[in-house]
């Protein structure tokens, strides 16, 4: 399993706690999606055999929300 923190500037509420986590942590290969609103992160732990991390962020992206940056 990987982990990954994702920086995610945009994230303000509990909306977009719900959106992002509902379109990340139903993806095919992801363990657990896990937004802190007070650090804009998304934690995200994924098996890079099956998903890799380019489509987790097209899925945070398609939600409306930029990926800033990453840190393994």
């Amino acid at each position: 399993m990987t982990q990954v923190t994702l920086s995610v500037p945009d994230i303000s509420c509990n909306h977009c706690k719900s959106s992002i986590e509902g379109a990340v942590a139903p993806m095919e290969g992801v363990t657990s999606a896990e937004v802190t609103i007070d650090a804009r992160t998304v934690d995200v732990t994924y098996d890079d055999q099956v998903v890799d991390l380019d489509a987790i962020i097209t899925a945070i992206d398609d939600q409306g929300y930029e990926v800033a940056g990453t840190r393994a």
